[in-house]
């Protein structure tokens, strides 16, 4: 059977290759309801397909938008792709992700492999973004909106939480059920990075230990932010003279790996240690006893991203566009923190 083409889709639904085109790519012209119904119709009858590289030979743009993230394995990065794949299906857009390993060649690899794809756009959550992949971005005059962090090796438009406005609540939180001090687990840096969200963690608990009048020195810990590794730390935290009385955790994950380790050293949570995380997944509310974290709208910032990756007329030279939104934070309380709710 010969090929169907988009001037059969046409023919059939007595209108102009445009406004197929414009029903097939969802723009960027309107088509009166009427008119996309007809052209839906000959598109089913005709079984027509489109070539959907020719598409992206002839545009230099494919339907695709990268995305890297740090390690998706981790509930946090699987639960905000995830978001970011819902959100670009929404605009037609299919996502592909790479994952950096918390690796800067990785991430360069992954640059360079989805511009050079020519992917509509880039969504990038990276952990301290290097000269390197910076370099690279501007080597490719690429689309790039960064997604969760905003390192310093590059600017432009990020999408980001409020991250040390969301460490305070939980510190503050932690404090106001009488405990001594809140220890805290922060990142394996031993240097802040600045625009890192667990160095904006630790500063956000810092400064509510500071406004309590509570000393910070020789109570912050550096762990790795998953549970795995956090466990090992948090075992030999707690097993030691001076237990924390109350820890606040940069991820949810290390949260995790804390409470398994004090369950395993017989240490009764909250009664004997109140616990906190940041970013709220889901297994936090599953968590034993479920985790009082903090939490911000994935689903709104992976949505501001992708819109902010497609949207043309923010890459005119001299558009006024808004290179920084922050999302608020939000203190979500369960009972890992001594308080008796439902858990959420």
């Amino acid at each position: 059977m010969p090929k169907v083409t988009r001037d059969d889709v046409a023919r059939l639904a007595g209108t102009s290759t445009a406004v197929v085109s414009y029903v097939i790519n969802n723009g960027p012209r309107p088509v009166a309801p009427a008119t996309r119904e007809r052209v839906l119709a000959a598109i089913k009858q005709l079984g027509y397909r489109p070539d959907r590289v020719a598409q992206a030979m002839a545009s230099r743009r494919t339907d695709l938008i990268g995305l890297i993230v740090p390690d998706a394995r981790q509930p946090f990065f699987g639960e905000m792709a995830h978001a970011v794949e819902q959100a670009a299906s929404e605009r037609g857009k299919m996502v592909l992700v790479g994952n950096s390993d918390y690796l800067d060649e990785r991430e360069v690899h992954y640059l360079r492999a989805f511009l050079g794809m020519r992917v509509s756009g880039l969504i990038l959550i990276s952990q301290g973004l290097t000269r390197n992949a910076a370099t690279e971005i501007d080597a490719w005059d690429a689309r790039v909106v960064l997604l969760h962090e905003r390192p310093e090796a590059i600017d432009d438009i990020a999408v980001v939480t409020d991250d040390i406005g969301g460490a305070q609540l939980a510190t503050r939180h932690l404090l106001e059920h009488g405990h001594e001090y809140v220890a805290c687990l922060g990142g394996t840096e031993a240097t802040p990075v600045v625009g890192d969200p667990v160095t904006d963690h630790v500063l956000g608990w810092q400064r509510a230990m500071q406004e309590a009048g509570k000393s910070t020195e020789g109570r912050l810990f550096q762990a790795p932010y998953n549970r795995y590794d956090a466990y090992q730390v948090a075992l030999g935290l707690l097993a030691g003279p001076d237990r924390p009385p109350a820890i606040f955790c940069s991820t949810d994950d290390q949260a995790i790996g804390v409470l398994r380790a004090a369950r395993e050293l017989r240490i009764e949570v909250p009664d004997e240690l109140a616990v906190a995380g940041f970013d709220d997944v889901k297994e936090a509310g599953l968590a034993d006893p479920p985790l009082t974290t903090v939490a911000s709208d994935r689903k709104a910032m992976a949505r501001a991203a992708v819109d902010a990756v497609l949207d043309d007329s923010l890459r005119v030279p001299g558009a006024r566009r808004e290179r920084l939104r922050t999302f608020p934070s939000r203190l979500v309380v369960r009972n890992s923190c001594g308080c008796h709710t439902p858990a959420s």
